[in-house]
């Protein structure tokens, strides 16, 4: 890459763990354009989200900030519109913003500093419930439905169209074949994504773009899949199942001695009453979603090809949070196991690495945020970032690198704080209100990367144990926290009760 500012397309799906995909080593979901990117660029292999449900996830990304720090405790918390963002950052730099789909910006501000929306995000309206803490977490009545939909269409049965459940907040997809709005605002927001690049390399667009202006681009392309519903067009269904439509791993006994925080997502949502039919078959759903979406990128990939843009143009893969899919009796995400924590992470930064590098170290969501700005040259101390730029390990260099990542768990399918620290190949998660009285699970990766062997309180991994609660203490207070969102959430019931439950908080 030549000097000056370089272009950035970012592109962020939802709900897609890092171990769905060929490229970080599943046996058969077929990624060419995630293998792509990992021959071309950097692939990291232990990046994290910094929270694992949609909203307060890229609240976190957007700010470079933790959730304790941005407060965007729960998918019904909009971010406070003064709040600096990166998109604020670059602008004041020269770039073009655009945001082409989904970011789930909930409230009276949908861009938060993009200059754009080039194509509409499904999210952004839906009305999420907020969950009082001092109630408890409800527990569901009935089987959670997404796994009963599953398919290649939606089925008559399950939620009735339009209506969300208490375990399924969104809103149902409407039955019909091949597709879903999902899907449809995934094809808008590639194909609006081409089009901006090819008025860009042609120097066309509307008066203030980057087209027209000749200044850099940082593009933002939200893509929902593979998020459930777990309905697909074809032929993606049909080239994993049934062949493909395998089941989780669950080692006998384990769903009888799951923690205690897993137990409670369990029964908050229903994740029980699925036949092992229907289990593989939402599973291979899920895997036609994930290579569409890896069609979507490679879409976008080419176009930066045939628009002569790529060596100018900075390319970060990368997802908000990932599924549980099964694993561990779990579906969707809010947990720290691996399916969920994990995501991919993937940069193409021409001329600044060697290609085909893959990465060992323990990143976050928030570094992949202080990387952009990084690269577009734009930090600035009111920020305040909580996160640390990727260029030096991109470029190699490893040895300053603190190699933890931290994540927290904040919303419905808890009552209680919960945070996840991360440290080389140990994982340490705590749950509670207080210092003093905390569920606590111990994971050493290296041994044991299913995640099936607690070993808190175990006399051999008590100096682990130790240190990781006071590493993990040192920066997360659970009684402070758990003020904060319950005061937040007091406030938010009032206001709503107040307004009518308008959708603004």
């Amino acid at each position: 890459m030549s000097g000056g500012q370089p272009n950035i397309l970012l592109i962020m799906s939802d709900e897609h763990g890092a171990a769905f995909s060929g490229t970080y080593g599943h046996p058969f979901i077929a990624t060419p354009a995630m293998d792509r990117l990992a021959v071309e660029g950097t692939t990291f292999d232990a990046a994290y989200c910094n929270n694992p449900l949609c909203v307060p996830s890229r609240l976190s990304f957007m700010t470079g900030r933790y959730t304790m720090n941005c407060e965007g405790w729960d998918n019904a918390k909009p971010l406070s519109i003064d709040t600096i963002t990166w998109p604020y950052l670059l602008r004041r730099r020269g770039y073009d913003t655009a945001l082409s789909g989904k970011m789930h910006l909930i409230g009276p501000d949908q861009l938060h500093g993009f200059h754009r929306q080039l194509a509409s995000d499904l999210h952004a309206q839906l009305m999420h419930p907020v969950f009082p803490w001092e109630d408890g977490i409800p527990e569901a009545t009935e089987p959670w439905p997404g796994v009963f939909e599953a398919g290649p269409r939606v089925p008559a049965q399950g939620r009735q169209a339009g209506v969300p459940t208490e375990s399924s907040p969104e809103p149902a997809i409407p039955t019909g074949p091949g597709t879903t709005p999902e899907i449809i605002a995934d094809d808008e927001a590639t194909d609006r994504t081409i089009t901006y690049l090819r008025d860009y390399a042609a120097g066309r667009g509307e008066p203030g773009t980057a087209a027209s202006a000749g200044r850099p681009f940082a593009l933002c392309v939200g893509l929902i899949a593979p998020h459930f519903p777990f309905v697909v067009p074809e032929p993606y269904f049909s080239r994993y199942y049934p062949e493909h439509a395998d089941l989780p791993n669950l080692p006998p006994e384990h769903l009888a001695d799951l923690p205690p925080a897993a137990e409670r997502l369990r029964r908050a949502f229903g994740f029980w009453g699925h036949s092992d039919e229907q289990i593989g078959r939402a599973r291979a759903a899920y895997y036609g979603l994930v290579t569409y979406l890896d069609d979507k990128i490679a879409q976008l990939l080419d176009t930066l090809d045939e628009t002569g843009l790529t060596d100018r143009t900075v390319v970060i893969h990368t997802s908000d949070h990932g599924e549980m899919l099964g694993e561990h009796g779990l579906w969707r995400k809010m947990c720290f196991y691996e399916q969920t924590a994990r995501v991919p992470l993937q940069i193409r930064w021409p001329g600044r690495a060697d290609a085909g590098r893959r990465v060992a170290r323990c990143v976050s969501l928030v570094d992949v945020t202080a990387t952009i700005i990084d690269a577009a040259d734009a930090d600035d101390p009111a920020a305040s970032l909580d996160g640390h730029s990727l260029a030096g390990l991109i470029a190699g260099d490893e040895v300053d690198w603190t190699d933890e990542a931290f994540c927290e768990h904040t919303a419905h399918g808890t009552d209680r704080p919960r945070a996840m620290l991360r440290r080389g190949t140990w994982k340490i998660c705590l749950s509670g209100r207080d210092a003093a009285e905390l569920e606590t699970e111990l994971y050493d990766l290296a041994t044991d990367p299913g995640e099936f062997d607690n070993l808190a309180g175990q006399p051999s991994a008590r100096a682990k144990q130790e240190e990781l609660t006071h590493a993990l203490l040192g920066r997360w207070d659970p009684a402070q926290i758990d003020a904060r969102i319950r005061a937040s959430q007091t406030e938010r019931a009032l206001l709503r009760e107040a307004t009518g439950s308008t959708p603004l908080f």
